[in-house]
Parts: C-alpha cells; sequence; structure tokens
C-alpha cells in the first residue's frame, strides 16, 4: 500500500485519540478505536490489554492527558497538543521544524531559516513529518494503543524476558493502517505490574525470528500517566505531560 494511503488511514486514528481528550471521558472502561479487530482477537489478550491501559494510569487519565513532550533518541524533539491534533517535530538532525495537525495532515515546515512555500515540496515534507511522528509516538505510547484501529491481538502464552521475569504476551498484526502495516510485535506484560517490559519487532508479519528485542524499562509518573523511556541501548527522553503548552509553539517557528 502506499505511503500516502497508510497515512490517510491513520488519521482516522488520530481523530479518534483526539476526541476523548477534547470532549472529556465519558465512556466507562476501555473501549476499542473504531476499527479494531476484536471478531479477530482472542479476548484474553483483549483482557490483558485492558489490564495494561490501567496499569498505565486508567483509561480516564489517558484520555484527559492534553499535552505530551519527548525527544526520540536524540533525533527529534516532540510537541503535541492531544486535543487538537497539533503538533511539532524538530528534526534535530538536518535544522527542520515541522508545524503538522495529525488530524488534517496539512501543515508547514521550516528547512534551515528558510520557510517551505512550494505546494509540492511542502505536501511531501507532511507525509514526511507524518511518518515521523506515527514511528516515534508509537515508541513512546503503544501501550495505550493495543486497541488501536486495524490492530488484531492474539495471546501466544506465557513466557520470561530477556531479564527473566514472568510475562503473558500479546501478538499485534495490523491490517491497513500506519506506514508499515505488514509489521509485527510481540509485547510481554509483566505478571505483577501488567505494565509492558519487553518488546520484539518484526519487519514482515510471516517472519519467525524478530529483527530486534528491547526492554520497557524506567516507568514514570508524567501527568496522570505512566511512560517508559528505557529501551536498553537506546532511551526517549525528555518525556513530559505538562498541564499546557503555549499555543504559539504549534502555529510559530
Amino acid at each position: 500500500m502506499k505511503l500516502k494511503n497508510n497515512i490517510n488511514l491513520a488519521l482516522t486514528l488520530a481523530i479518534a485519540w483526539g476526541l476523548a481528550a477534547c470532549f472529556g471521558a465519558k465512556e466507562v472502561g476501555n473501549p476499542p478505536a473504531p476499527g479494531f479487530n476484536a471478531a479477530g482477537s482472542d479476548p484474553q489478550a483483549i483482557a490483558i490489554a485492558d489490564e495494561v491501559m490501567q496499569a498505565m494510569g486508567g483509561r480516564k487519565a489517558w484520555d484527559e492527558t492534553c499535552y505530551l513532550t519527548w525527544n526520540f533518541f536524540g533525533r527529534r524533539k516532540h510537541y503535541w497538543n492531544k486535543c487538537t491534533g497539533d503538533a511539532r517535530i524538530e528534526s534535530l538532525s538536518d535544522s527542520a521544524t515541522y508545524l503538522l495537525n495529525i488530524h488534517t495532515g496539512k501543515g508547514r515546515a521550516r528547512i534551515g531559516a528558510a520557510e517551505v512555500k512550494d505546494p509540492a515540496t511542502l505536501d511531501s515534507l507532511m507525509e514526511k513529518a507524518m511518518a515521523y511522528w506515527i514511528n516515534d509516538s508509537y515508541w513512546l505510547l503503544m501501550p495505550f494503543k493495543l486497541k488501536d484501529s486495524g490492530v488484531t491481538l492474539k495471546y501466544i502464552g506465557e513466557g520470561k524476558t530477556a531479564q527473566g521475569a514472568d510475562a503473558d504476551i500479546l501478538q499485534l498484526t495490523f491490517e491497513s493502517v500506519g506506514v508499515t502495516p505488514e509489521n509485527k510485535y510481540h509485547i510481554w506484560v509483566d505478571k505483577s505490574s501488567r505494565l509492558v517490559s519487553q518488546w520484539a519487532y518484526f519487519s514482515k508479519n510471516e517472519n519467525r525470528n524478530p529483527d530486534f528485542i528491547t526492554p520497557w524499562d524506567d516507568y514514570r509518573r508524567h501527568g496522570k500517566i505512566l511512560l517508559s523511556g528505557n529501551r536498553g541501548k537506546r532511551s526517549l527522553t525528555e518525556i513530559d505531560a505538562p498541564e499546557n503548552l503555549p499555543g504559539s509553539l504549534f502555529h510559530q517557528f
């Protein structure tokens, strides 16, 4: 599937993320996003996903979290208004700044000191920024996204992490969402804390061996929710869930 089509499908989920925060958490429990493959998912896996949400602070706390910031492996700094969908992405490697609304896929871009005005170039850069956001937010927020649009959850069984901790293992596969819907993940959920403690990434659904396995360590409370930044050899840093961020951050370079 083409990148643009994948991003357009991802916008549906991004809108669902923001609406609950804008209008308040009125739902009880942890309802799935539109398009979650409940029929094809294991009931035990769905129940564990709900336990993960609760351990992370609960669905109400997640829905009421409006602002998030993080640094993705020293490559990109993110500022996100979950209520409006506005995002600011500062690419540290090439001095590029993207002002993007993830609901619409539209925005502005600046390379160095010059704002990009050419429409075709800007469209291409907005697709690039959206791909950055989808990837980088997943590395931070995956435990909140176990019942996302297009996801199928399977329960693999019990196992141990690389550190020897007991865990339940879930499998996540995707259909027609994100930039790389052919990916697959295995997720270790700690038996005691019910937090995600490890994940394995498979670039292709049919692959038997993962491309990599990394821990999910160093959970800390940010606002009303828990977030983890330690991914083993690499870390997400500058994580925060502030009560507010200035609007100018999302509209001015």
